[in-house]
């Protein structure tokens, strides 16, 4: 059992000191992302991988093993791509998080003090999507509070700037570039324009904008655009649907309007797709009870097969020209690796200590309100029940907790707390009336769900409900803060990661696109439906909270904009609260390894100051 006065919370508090400890390293140690490699030039890949505990973006070669850094950015660099013939490398260049900037490149294997050029002239705005075909076409979404969104095609000429953009799409509602044919000639625009929580798809020619198809599934049910079949030529789009209730993936011919369904035997729900390079399979990634695992599915045959591991969960995959499937793994358990399907090898091996591994996850089902919550419980070794835990809180809300490596969970195990990851309702992976079952009950649905789980573990002496922690990032931030006031009994400290805090305020600054989506989920604006935001607002109940709270905030956040934080933050304060706020210049969050420590600290220290001592 843990206490204050314990060693591991002194070194959270202090820092420094040699060697690190491990909770540190595991923050500390190099990531890889799977590889793009380029189409016509498969050798050559882009690759994110981090560098000095930053996210970078690098060329690859795949004969050689060559990485060469091309980014050094202050916070990292996350989105990037390669284009078609392997000689550029994308990248979309914002400020410190904030999202907002614009698409540079540069040349493949080309170092960090290239100047990297802007090869389209188009404003700065918030990215909605880039594509690069075979023939030099560019298809560049963006979304600017002022413009709504555009989607813009040009032409580059080979060792030359692009053209005048052509916009061939405006809209006021969110909409995205999502995926652009092998030839250049057809886009596929996935919009809002019927409904923000459940998109549809738009297809038009690249060329003109001219409508080519259309394809709806109807009210309440969503439809993706994942990418077009690697043919020149071919018309086929792979699509991710939930026609039946659960998500599935199915091919869609644009030109003939011929649909099929790549069915599966068994429970489970796909989470991705993406062609093998023939065109002639479809790689699925299907995740059940938490775990991914990887199917190829032949269409020739309709014979699905499953390849990769199959435990712990797959992050990423792709099917490269040589046979090989290069895929990131990980569990609770085990660090993330990319490897090789070949062999099994590490494929790439990441700059920085490898990670010391930690405890498994265990299942917890509970009959709840409304169904069977599924959970995942890390306990710590050696430790005595009933445990203090955090309660860990996804964000979303329309994602789930995986039996995946979390670093920040490791170090709570580290410090001897249990950790409980519940995928209450609105959690994907279950449905899709799991997931929408919180329209009408925002907040209190999925807070009513972990507060099943966690009084069924409290009741069989596992957890200790004098010394639980409620903590979460983002969705997870905002229903950390409206559990505080809630269920005020329930939860002995608070931990809110870039929350939702005040939804109106929030409302007022936050992307249109994140307006869209809660005016969906809320029944409208807050002007047309006040009482609701009302309801499902924080700032609404901090009279109520009695645990000691602590925010944390990034001043360039534009998904939980930082005047809301603040909001609530003075509120409770002037309610005699105990609430510290931690801000920092970065954006959702942070992808720097020391401003996530730094951060970790902060949380053990505060964590150490207010939980009561074990009784």
């Amino acid at each position: 059992m843990v206490s204050a006065s314990m060693p591991g919370f002194r070194a959270a508090r202090a820092g420094g000191g040699w060697p690190p400890p491990a909770w540190e390293q595991r923050f500390r140690s190099g990531l890889v992302e799977v590889p793009m490699w380029a189409r016509d030039a498969p050798d050559h890949a882009c690759v994110i991988a981090t560098v000095d505990g930053r996210p970078q973006v690098h060329s690859w070669q795949h004969s050689t093993g060559r990485l060469v850094p091309a980014t050094d950015r202050p916070a990292g660099t996350t989105e990037a791509l390669i284009d078609p013939a392997g000689r550029w490398l994308w990248w979309f260049d914002d400020t410190d998080g904030d999202e907002y900037g614009s698409w540079r490149r540069q040349p493949f294997g080309s170092p960090p003090t290239r100047r990297a050029e802007q090869p389209v002239a188009l404003p700065p705005a918030y990215s909605a999507g880039l594509h690069l075909a075979r023939d030099g076409t560019a298809v560049l979404g963006s979304s600017d509070p002022a413009t709504g969104t555009r989607i813009h095609q040009v032409f580059l000429e080979p060792g030359t700037t692009a053209n005048a953009p052509v916009l061939i799409y405006a809209a006021d509602h969110d909409a995205e570039a999502a995926a652009l044919s092998d030839d250049g000639n057809l886009v596929a625009v996935e919009h809002a324009q019927h409904d923000a929580r459940h998109p549809s798809l738009r297809v038009i020619s690249a060329d003109t904008g001219a409508l080519v198809a259309e394809l709806t599934d109807g009210p309440g049910r969503g439809v993706w655009a994942l990418s077009f079949a690697p043919v020149p030529g071919d018309t086929r789009l792979l699509v991710q649907h939930e026609r039946d209730g659960l998500s599935r993936a199915a091919v869609w011919d644009v030109a003939t309007g011929a649909r099929r369904e790549l069915l599966l035997s068994g429970a489970g729900e796909v989470t991705d797709a993406d062609w093998y390079p023939d065109g002639r399979a479809v790689l699925l990634a299907v995740d059940h009870h938490a775990r991914t695992r990887l199917y190829r599915y032949d269409l020739s045959t309709g014979h699905a097969t499953v390849v990769g591991p199959t435990e712990g969960s797959v992050e990423e995959a792709t099917a490269h020209p040589s046979g090989e499937l290069w895929y990131s793994w990980s569990s609770a358990a085990q660090p993330q690796s990319l490897r090789t399907s070949r062999t099994g090898d590490v494929l790439i091996t990441p700059v920085g200590p490898r990670p010391r591994p930690s405890v498994p996850a265990v299942d917890v089902e509970v009959e709840g309100p409304a169904g069977t919550i599924h959970s995942l419980l890390r306990l710590p070794p050696g430790g005595q029940a009933p445990h203090p835990v955090v309660v860990d809180v996804h964000g979303g809300p329309a994602d789930h907790r995986t039996d995946s490596f979390s670093a920040t969970s490791a170090a709570w195990v580290d410090h001897g707390f249990a950790v409980l990851s519940v995928n209450f309702r609105g959690s994907t992976g279950y449905g899709s009336r799991w997931r929408d079952a919180i329209e009408g009950q925002v907040g209190q649905a999925e807070l009513a769900d972990i507060a099943a789980v966690h009084e069924h573990l409290v009741g069989q002496g596992v957890l200790d409900p004098r010394r639980s922690v409620l903590a979460g990032a983002s969705w997870g931030g905002y229903l950390t803060l409206l559990g505080l006031g809630t269920q005020p009994e329930r939860w002995s400290v608070g931990l809110a990661d870039v929350p939702v805090a005040d939804y109106v305020a929030a409302y007022e600054d936050e992307l249109p696109s994140l307006q869209a989506f809660d005016r969906a989920l809320l029944g409208g604006s807050p002007a047309e439906v006040p009482e609701v935001y009302d309801r499902a607002s924080p700032i609404s109940y901090v009279e109520a909270v009695r645990a000691p709270v602590l925010v944390l905030a990034g001043l360039n956040d534009p998904r939980c904009p930082t005047r809301q934080v603040e909001n609530y933050v003075r509120a409770l304060r002037q309610r005699g609260g105990t609430v510290e706020l931690y801000q920092y210049g970065g954006g959702h969050g942070s992808e720097v390894a020391e401003e996530r420590i730094r951060q970790m600290r902060v949380q053990l220290d505060f964590v150490a100051r207010h939980l009561p001592p074990p009784t």
